[in-house]
């Protein structure tokens, strides 16, 4: 097994306070810099499972930058440099307390309340007669409250946004419009790899200054499901299950081992070996996404890394 990274203590210079979420730890520098790292903790059903999985840090944090480069001429993003395969530094903002959810296709989520026989989700309406997996006429936004640690996200419609004075009516536009870009763009980018975006969440937030910007990651498999383009048509006639990229795979594994995240459940025992095909599927993940061959970081001593790394980049 690999080395991994499941916690941080940093002491960078100027650093005024730390911020601990579900996968990164965020470290706020004095002059309104942001230095996010990305560790090797795995969140299913907003519960953080007990062991890391080996690289995964860097996976998520090379596909958010990577993505990030691609969609800026879009939306701006907080984004200034990585200096580190784990870290990515930028403009700390005010996030906004809601995620912006857009889905393309009844999956995941969408398609437990479906089968619950809810057709109404944050307030959008879903028609009558789909199949889990069937596209959606159009995309459709599902906010979700941001929640605090330990708590499940909840779902919200753009009525109680407004209402409940979360976001005003101008920035909730925005969001909106940025949330479709970047959706429109991220179906692009998949497309050409031979995949379906099938839905994600952004998130963004306000600099100093006012600015709207796109924050945290996007399109990774932490974030977002993807299916293989190629046979969907075919399993979807067959009613079969569709070939997908995302952390799916984790939570069908749990849920079959009796964990949904629900109170009085345990989390189920990761052998090494399993621990070891997860890592092996997020690589899978990371270059089909990509396009690019993984290569893996040294890991031999993490936490070292990349604290020399990112002084060396806060020298500079």
């Amino acid at each position: 097994m690999s080395n991994t990274i499941t916690d941080t203590n940093f002491n960078f210079p100027g650093q005024k306070g730390v911020y601990k979420g579900k996968v990164r730890e965020v470290y706020t520098l004095e002059n309104d810099i942001l230095v996010m790292v990305a560790t090797d903790r795995l969140s299913a059903f907003d519960v953080v499972m007990p062991r890391g999985i080996p690289y995964k840090g860097q996976i998520l944090n090379q596909i958010a930058t990577k993505m990030m480069r691609d969609t800026e001429d879009l939306v701006p993003n907080w984004l200034m440099a990585t200096p580190d395969p784990n870290v990515a530094v930028g403009k700390a903002c005010d996030p906004f307390k809601v995620e912006m959810v857009i889905r393309g296709y009844m999956s995941g989520h969408a398609a437990r309340e479906y089968k619950a026989g809810k057709r109404i989700l944050c307030g959008i309406p879903m028609p009558d007669g789909m199949k889990e997996n069937d596209a959606f006429p159009e995309p459709i936004i599902t906010p979700a409250t941001k929640a605090e640690k330990g708590d499940h996200d909840e779902d919200i419609s753009r009525e109680d946004i407004l209402k409940r004075g979360i976001v005003s009516e101008e920035d909730y536009t925005i969001l909106e419009d940025y949330t479709r870009k970047l959706f429109q763009r991220g179906s692009e980018i998949a497309a050409r790899r031979g995949l379906i975006l099938v839905d994600t969440k952004y998130e963004f937030g306000k600099t100093k200054d006012g600015e709207i910007v796109l924050i945290d990651e996007i399109h990774t498999p932490d974030s977002s499901r993807y299916f293989y383009d190629e046979g969907y048509e075919d399993r979807q006639e067959k009613g079969e299950s569709q070939k997908q990229l995302s952390k799916e795979f984790v939570r069908q594994w749990l849920i079959s081992n009796g964990f949904q995240g629900l109170k009085g459940q345990q989390v189920p025992h990761m052998s090494d070996e399993y621990i070891e095909t997860v890592s092996e599927r997020y690589i899978e993940l990371y270059e089909n996404i990509t396009g690019e061959t993984f290569h893996k970081a040294d890991v031999s001593n993490i936490q070292q890394r990349i604290e020399k790394n990112v002084l060396e980049y806060l020298k500079s």
